[in-house]
């Protein structure tokens, strides 16, 4: 199907690939200012259109990259959590075995 586009969806978000808009017919001619040129607007149009689609993606990866950091210090929280009980658990088991071996010697 061939419809063509409308405002708020057009055929193409390029704003190099848009129809050009047309001068209505109460403008004056030549009222623009020397320095606009219509490059120009499609320019900073286009890099506009273009920053604003990239403001969520740098948004996901700015999120994404929080969560890598955050996801790393629950792991090094994790591991060192478990280096203190295993040091516990070694520390206990190596006062136990010098409780028997004194027990040992005593006897």
């Amino acid at each position: 199907m061939n419809t063509a586009g409308t405002i708020d969806r057009p055929l193409t978000y390029d704003p190099k690939k848009q129809a050009p808009m047309k001068p209505s017919t109460h403008d004056i001619a030549g009222s623009a200012p020397e320095d606009f040129t219509t490059s120009d607007a499609n320019d900073s149009r286009q890099n506009r259109t273009r920053e604003m689609q990239l403001i969520p993606e740098a948004l996901a990866r700015a999120h994404m990259h929080d969560r890598l950091h955050e996801a790393e210090r629950e792991r090094r929280a994790l591991r060192v959590a478990t280096a203190r009980r295993l040091q516990r658990r070694a520390e206990r088991a190596s006062r136990r075995a010098r409780r028997a071996l004194a027990m040992a010697v005593m006897q």
